[in-house]
Order: C-alpha cells, then sequence, then structure tokens
C-alpha cells in the first residue's frame, strides 16, 4: 500500500512554492532575466534530500541521495536545453506551441540523456 507522509510533501510544496512566488516578483520587479535566475533554483532537489533524511539514514541515506542526484542532474541538463529551446520556439511558433515544443523536447531529452549516461 501506498503510505504518503504530509510533512515531506507539505516541504515540497513549501519550497517549490516559494521559489516560483519569488522567481515571478523579481522577474516582475526586476526583469525576466533576472527572474529566470531564481526561476531555475533547485527548491525541488533540495526538499527531496530533505525528505530522503526524514525516511533513511546512514549509508542507505548516501546511497538514495547519490541516485535522486544523479536524476537530478540530468534532470538540470535536460532543463537547461528546454529553457534554450523554448526562447527559440516561442520567438518562432508563439507562446502556445513554442513551450509546448520544449517541453517535448524535454520529456525525449531527459531520459535518453538518463539511458545513455547511465545505462539503466
Amino acid at each position: 500500500m501506498l503510505r504518503v507522509e504530509i510533512f515531506p510533501v507539505f516541504l515540497r510544496f513549501l519550497f517549490g512554492g516559494s521559489a516560483v512566488v519569488v522567481s515571478t516578483l523579481i522577474a516582475k520587479n526586476f526583469g525576466g532575466r533576472l527572474g529566470g535566475i531564481f526561476a531555475a533554483f533547485p527548491a525541488v532537489y533540495l526538499a527531496s534530500v530533505l525528505g530522503l533524511s526524514m525516511d533513511y539514514n546512514g549509508s542507505e541515506l548516501l546511497l538514495v541521495s547519490e541516485q535522486l542526484s544523479k536524476g537530478a542532474l540530468v534532470g538540470m541538463i535536460a532543463d537547461v536545453c528546454c529553457a534554450l529551446a523554448a526562447s527559440y520556439f516561442i520567438l518562432r511558433s508563439g507562446w502556445k506551441r513554442g513551450l509546448v515544443y520544449a517541453l517535448l523536447l524535454w520529456a525525449v531529452l531527459a531520459p535518453t540523456i538518463y539511458f545513455t549516461w547511465f545505462r539503466f
């Protein structure tokens, strides 16, 4: 049976939601470029590591943290490619199609990088 702990979920919500709010406020007040830097803040990753520390300890925590970090690295590389693709596609196809194209690229690129790099 699936067991969901409320506190780790709340922690992810708090970190992720706060990062979105802060990046939006910065973008509105100081411009999109600076807001974009904060939009890339790894809030979900940090909250995930903290959540793992509540469920694991010792060498088991190190192992699952390493696995999470490898996946996060792949995701972040794919995120950079997605951001570059979004800036290209949005200018050429409009924001709706541009975002769809960029997200489709991410959906193909992230697993491709992961399976190529880690030979899962």
